[in-house]
C-alpha cells in the first residue's frame, strides 16, 4: 500500500516544487516570457550561427564582462535558460535570443539566416554532441527528417524563416543577417547590428569584438568553460560546439541526393536569399530518384 502512494506522493512533491517556483518567479517562462516594448531578439533557425552572433553583440555591447561560456547565458539569454525573475531583473533595454517562428510580441528583431544546407550537416553533428542520435545514424534518414521539421522543436528550416521574413521583411525593426555575409565580412555585419541596436562603436571597437569573438577564441573559451552553458553542458566532450565555422561544407559532406532534395523543397526561398542552386533545374521533376523518401513532408 505504502508502494502505491509514492508515485503520486512524488507527483504532489513535483506540483509543489514547479508551483512555489512560479510563485517566486523562478521557473523558466519560455514562451509565456513577458516582452518589453523596448526588447530586441536575436532570432534564427538552431544552428544558424546565433550563438556566434551573440558572442559578437556581447563582445561589442558588454566589453567589461569578458563574454565566455559561463556568462553569454546572462549577458544575451533566452527565456528557456534564465528565469522569470531574473529576466525582469535584467537592465533594459533588453537583448533577448530565440529560435522561435514568427511572433508577433517581437517588435525589433535580428535575424540570422544561414544556407539550409549547411544547417543540415551542422544539426547532425549537434545531434551527435547532445546524444540524441547515435554516430552511424544514417544521413538520409536524418535529411528525411530535416526536410519534414522533425529534427527540433521550431519546425523546418523553411517554417522558421520562412515565417520572420514573410512577416517582417523590410520593417525597419527588423534586420536580416546572413551567416554567409558574417564570414565575409564580420566587421561591416556587427557593423550594421550595432546602428540597429543603437550602440555607437568605433572601429576599434568593433574590430575588438570580432577578435574576441573568432572561431579560435570561441574553441578556447567552450574548452575551458563549456560545462558552464546550457548549450554544452551535460553533452560529448569529444565533438566540439563550434566546429569549422564555415561556409559551403555541404559541397563535399553531403550526398548529391540529398542537396537535390533540399533544393527541390525549398529552391525558391534559397534563390531569394541569395543563395545558389547545384543541382538541375528539372530537379522537382525527379523527386522519385532521391532515396528514403527524402521529399516526405518538405513542403513545411
Amino acid at each position: 500500500m505504502e508502494e502505491s502512494r509514492c508515485p503520486e506522493s512524488l507527483r504532489m512533491m513535483k506540483r509543489l516544487i514547479a508551483g512555489t517556483k512560479r510563485a517566486f518567479g523562478l521557473h523558466r517562462p519560455g514562451r509565456n516570457l513577458l516582452v518589453f516594448p523596448d526588447d530586441t531578439f536575436l532570432a534564427s533557425y538552431p544552428k544558424s550561427g546565433n550563438t556566434w552572433t551573440r558572442f559578437l553583440i556581447a563582445n561589442l555591447a558588454f566589453p567589461n564582462s569578458s563574454p565566455d561560456w559561463g556568462n553569454i547565458d546572462r549577458l544575451i539569454p533566452g527565456p528557456e535558460v534564465m528565469s522569470k525573475r531574473d529576466l525582469a531583473r535584467m537592465a533594459r533595454p533588453r537583448i533577448l535570443r530565440t529560435h522561435d517562428c514568427f511572433d508577433p510580441r517581437y517588435k525589433r528583431v535580428i535575424y540570422v539566416v544561414r544556407d539550409p544546407r549547411d544547417v543540415a550537416i551542422s544539426q547532425y553533428h549537434h545531434h551527435r554532441k547532445r546524444r540524441v542520435m547515435d554516430d552511424d545514424f544514417p544521413f538520409e534518414n536524418f535529411i528525411r527528417r530535416f526536410l519534414a521539421g522533425e529534427t527540433c522543436e521550431h519546425g523546418s528550416w523553411k517554417e522558421n524563416a520562412g515565417s520572420w521574413l514573410a512577416a517582417r521583411s523590410g520593417d525597419p525593426a527588423f534586420l536580416l543577417l546572413r551567416y554567409e555575409d558574417l564570414l565575409v565580412d564580420t566587421a561591416a555585419e556587427l557593423s550594421k547590428a550595432a546602428s540597429f541596436l543603437g550602440i555607437a562603436a568605433t572601429a576599434q571597437q568593433i574590430a575588438h569584438a570580432v577578435e574576441r569573438s573568432s572561431a579560435s577564441q570561441m574553441r578556447e573559451l567552450e574548452r575551458a568553460k563549456s560545462d558552464q552553458c546550457a548549450l554544452t553542458k551535460d553533452t560529448r566532450q569529444d565533438l566540439p560546439f563550434v566546429r569549422t565555422a564555415r561556409s559551403g561544407n555541404w559541397k563535399t559532406e553531403m550526398p548529391v541526393a540529398c542537396v537535390a532534395a533540399i533544393e527541390a523543397a525549398w529552391g525558391p526561398l534559397l534563390q531569394w536569399l541569395g543563395y545558389e542552386l547545384a543541382s538541375v533545374p528539372d530537379a522537382v521533376a525527379r523527386t522519385q530518384e532521391f532515396p528514403f523518401s527524402l521529399l516526405e513532408g518538405a513542403a513545411k
